[in-house]
């Protein structure tokens, strides 16, 4: 079971995961990215410090999203990963695709970077 709460300040979204992403909840993790797909938002940031396990689907929800954001013109990266979960994420080679960082303030950086 997932919870994912979503904040909004200044053309940044904020996405708090806390949970388990599985093949049942992936689909929330789907409906609060595309939520945030073509809005005003500059920056999607997705706090990963409550994630607890991610199944294959929720790494394909998240496969799935980054050249629609890469289309939109807004920045999307994701930050504070457990050592568990970034070695998935490592593994299987997500990291050359996506914008992983440590920590909030680094991926606070990447509204510099449009």
């Amino acid at each position: 079971m997932v919870k994912i709460e979503t904040q909004i300040d200044n053309q940044v979204a904020l996405l708090l995961i806390n949970g388990e992403i599985d093949a049942s909840s992936s689909i929330q993790l789907d409906e609060s990215l595309a939520a945030q797909l073509g809005n005003d938002m500059r920056l999607i940031m997705i706090n990963c410090t409550g994630l607890d396990y991610i199944s294959s689907a929720g790494l394909g929800v998240f496969m799935s999203y980054i050249e629609e954001f890469k289309g939109s013109g807004q920045q999307f990266v994701l930050f504070a990963l457990s050592e568990k979960i970034r070695n998935v994420f490592d593994m299987l080679g997500l990291d050359q695709l996506m914008n992983i960082v440590p920590t909030k303030e680094e991926a606070i950086k990447f509204l510099d970077e449009e």
